[in-house]
């Protein structure tokens, strides 16, 4: 079955069905990126003291705690698995579409290596490894920096015919 290029050929109704599926998704996502800018700064200073803690910090303004083994192993199994589910869908759509083939596997692929290296990144931080909070900057910014690139793709050839 040929699925390359079929985005363009989808009836109107499947094509708003994704614009909206998208734009939820989208509100979804960069609101938890403004969560994590809001208790982080988007620093990896703030990315290990929301996990670690700032206990032996006397110049802290706000005081936090290490987070328990439940509370980092939840995390992590959570976004881990909504994640997936989420870079799978938009996989599927991206199959569709007419781009070039290293570009669209680059873009199916990728998001997930990033999930693994920034959520097992926070939990191999957590257990004592303090250089990864350099992995999990540089995978999440890789993780938003492909999703943004795939919702425009999508977003673009779902409303743009093919040249032949």
């Amino acid at each position: 079955m040929q699925i390359h290029g079929i985005i363009h050929q989808f009836p109107r109704e499947i094509k708003h069905l994704i614009v909206v599926f998208v734009a939820a998704l989208s509100i979804g996502y960069f609101g938890g990126l403004s969560f994590v800018n809001d208790t982080t700064s988007a620093s990896s200073k703030g990315i290990q003291e929301r996990y670690l803690g700032n206990e032996d910090d006397e110049e802290a303004t706000k005081m936090m705690f290490k987070k328990s083994s439940g509370e980092i192993k939840t995390l992590v199994h959570n976004h881990i698995l909504s994640l997936s589910v989420i870079f799978f869908l938009l996989a599927l759509i991206l199959s569709t579409t007419s781009i070039g083939m290293k570009l669209k596997l680059f873009l199916m692929i990728e998001p997930f290596v990033s999930v693994v290296c920034t959520f097992g990144g926070i939990y191999l931080m957590w257990t004592g490894v303090t250089w990864m909070k350099y992995v999990v900057m540089a995978s999440g910014f890789l993780m938003t920096a492909v999703y943004t690139t795939s919702i425009i793709v999508i977003l673009q050839q779902l409303y743009f015919k093919r040249k032949s």
